[in-house]
């Protein structure tokens, strides 16, 4: 973008000589990101009827990057030299214009600086040699910069040899800029680690916030709680790298307009528009083979393709809701299903311009940072009951409960929002659902008494994958429970005896149940395992954590935990001192029922009920 400005600033007519393209390589580290400069920036120099050049060295990128500039460019040259005396120019495009003698070669005379066509048999020869003899050491041209740098350092590796500075290095290209999760990543991950993720990526670029902070909390667990990690889920998530985001912005002539976008004046204006024109965008065929390769993978099970921007999940910025996941059912042919899922990832693109997003970045100071996108896609974690798929329990948990029932509950043991199905029950707020919130401190311990109100603020839908429908929605906790198996449903449900007992009276036996989650709350090891998990990465972290989790229980009565998300647990903190006011300024005083944190502001009216 700073860039274009200068260009944009100096205006029709200018020359510019670029840095070597292939020295940038130390920003860009990647091939991807090179070509997207390359194809906004010339077009854009055409425009202005100026004259630029720009070196690239040859044999340090892929076919793929060469094709795509001389693609754009009116004039694409290769230069070979095996002295100062002796270099040659071919033209290898040279647009709207034809001569018989314009794609020979040529030899440049340094000290005349004039250059002529070779037309003598023995300097064509020498010309040649020269040509065959470059191209020996210009091998590799398949493989991308970054996937040559990672083929360097695993040699290095295998050899050794330290590498430490090139494991930093990874690091910051490959996970985060944020500086406080880089020292966290760097201090827990290995070589093997950033392999691990390396192989299991799409494209270049960063993974994001969202998976270096999923990442991190089981790294932490595996390092510092061996027993616990034991008992996670394997993790097998795949991840879109975020040069692919603008990859697509520039394949899609959605480039402008993003620069307009990202000006004071264009911030809202342009937002929606682009928000819709990054729904409805194409992706090549290279990039479509990448989706390929993770759909082939999680066969037909169901995934979620999550969003996992630069700015998500890490030190204070949550964006919690502000960027949308998807889940995608995984069912039919590949046709159909590589179609679901290129449709899930515009939508989590599109995200990225929606006004609550626009708004919070805003809000934050952001507006004027560069946001990238990357995607994390996961196996969602569940079991196939019929044409039902859900997890047993799934929920979110925080480190540091905001809320204190009791006047003795000690809020620094975190707490819990548990359901049945999948987690967004316990995510997203509903006006006819309640999740089970559970105070690891007292965990048993709950507000509602009364059989009647138990009833009433329990859980009365749950969400589930369809896969006959080919959708995600949710249904009658009844419907739920009729097919799930016994020993999974006593985890879920609680009993209501006096309504049983009526029954028997009567000479029926029914069963009468709630949702509520009482076998899991009851159950210490799992509460147990809970507090440690959110215990340890608040220590690791130095910082209160909120996560996302799914829970399945086997016949036998033990359970897996997924550990899906973690990121610091975000509270807004005015450091303003407060006086308290005398009493005869207080209007009503209530104890043990507020929820976040205090604040002080002028008050108009209150609404007393």
């Amino acid at each position: 973008l700073e860039v274009h400005r200068i260009i944009e600033k100096e205006g029709f007519d200018a020359f510019y000589v670029f840095d070597c393209l292939s020295d940038l390589q130390a920003v860009w580290s990647t091939d991807l990101m090179m070509g997207n400069f390359f194809k906004v920036t010339c077009p854009f120099l055409f425009q202005l009827d100026t004259v630029a050049y720009f070196p690239i060295i040859r044999g340090r990128h892929s076919f793929d990057a060469i094709a795509k500039i001389r693609e754009t460019t009116q004039l694409f040259l290769n230069v070979h030299s095996n002295s100062p005396e002796e270099v040659y120019v071919s033209p290898l495009k040279v647009w709207n214009r034809y001569s018989q003698t314009m794609f020979l070669g040529h030899k440049f005379n340094p000290r005349t600086g004039f250059v002529k066509v070779l037309q003598d048999g023995q300097e064509v020869s020498k010309y040649y040699k020269t040509i065959n003899d470059s191209d020996k050491h210009q091998g590799g041209q398949i493989l991308d910069s970054w996937e040559r740098y990672m083929l360097q350092v695993r040699m290095k590796y295998e050899e050794g040899q330290n590498i430490d500075d090139e494991c930093d290095k990874i690091c910051e290209l490959m996970m985060t800029k944020d500086e406080k999760m880089l020292s966290k990543i760097k201090e827990y991950f290995t070589f093997e680690d950033y392999i691990t993720i390396y192989d299991r990526r799409v494209g270049s670029g960063s993974v994001g916030g969202e998976s270096c902070g999923m990442l991190l909390a089981r790294k932490i667990i595996e390092k510092e709680r061996p027993d616990i990690y034991r008992n996670l889920e394997p993790d097998d998530s795949f991840y879109i790298g975020s040069d692919l985001f603008y990859t697509y912005i520039v394949s899609n002539d959605l480039w402008d307009l993003r620069v307009k976008q990202r000006t004071k004046e264009g911030y809202y204006k342009y937002g929606k528009e682009l928000e819709e024109a990054l729904k409805n965008g194409t992706f090549s065929e290279e990039i479509k083979k990448g989706f390929i390769q993770i759909l082939d993978y999680f066969g037909q099970n169901p995934i979620i393709v999550r969003s996992s921007s630069f700015l998500e999940d890490g030190y204070g910025n949550a964006f919690a809701g502000k960027y949308e996941s998807v889940f995608c059912v995984n069912r039919g042919s590949l046709e159909e299903r590589l179609a679901a899922f290129e449709e899930a990832v515009k939508v989590v693109y599109s995200s990225t311009m929606n006004i609550s997003a626009l708004e919070y970045r805003k809000i934050n100071d952001l507006d004027d940072t560069d946001e990238q996108m990357a995607l994390l896609v996961q196996r969602v974690s569940g079991s196939y009951y019929g044409d039902y798929f859900f997890p047993t329990a799934a929920g979110v948990g925080f480190s540091y409960s905001p809320y204190s029932p009791l006047p003795d509950m000690d809020n620094s043991k975190g707490m819990l929002r548990l359901v049945m199905g999948l987690g967004t029950k316990a995510v997203d707020r509903t006006k006819k659902d309640y999740p089970r919130i559970i105070n690891l401190d007292k965990p048993e311990v709950t507000m509602v008494k009364d059989i009647r109100e138990k009833h009433r603020y329990s859980q009365h839908y749950l969400d589930v994958i369809d896969l006959k429908n080919i959708s995600l929605h949710d249904i009658p906790v009844g419907d739920g429970l009729d097919v799930i198996p016994r020993y999974a449903k006593r985890v879920l449900v609680e009993h209501d005896r006096e309504a049983e007992r009526m029954f028997r009276d009567r000479g029926e036996r029914r069963e009468i149940v709630f949702v509520n989650c009482e076998g899991l709350v009851k159950n210490q090891e799992f509460i147990d395992e809970m507090k440690e998990i959110m215990d340890t990465l608040e220590t690791a972290y130095d910082y209160p954590v909120d996560i996302e989790y799914t829970v399945n229980v086997g016949e036998d009565n033990s359970f897996n935990v997924n550990l899906l998300q973690c990121r610091p647990l975000q509270v807004s903190i005015n450091n303003e001192s407060i006086e308290m006011p005398e009493d005869k300024n207080v209007f009503f005083h209530i104890k043990e029922s507020s929820m976040g944190m205090s604040r002080k502001s002028e008050i108009d009216t209150i609404c007393y009920v």
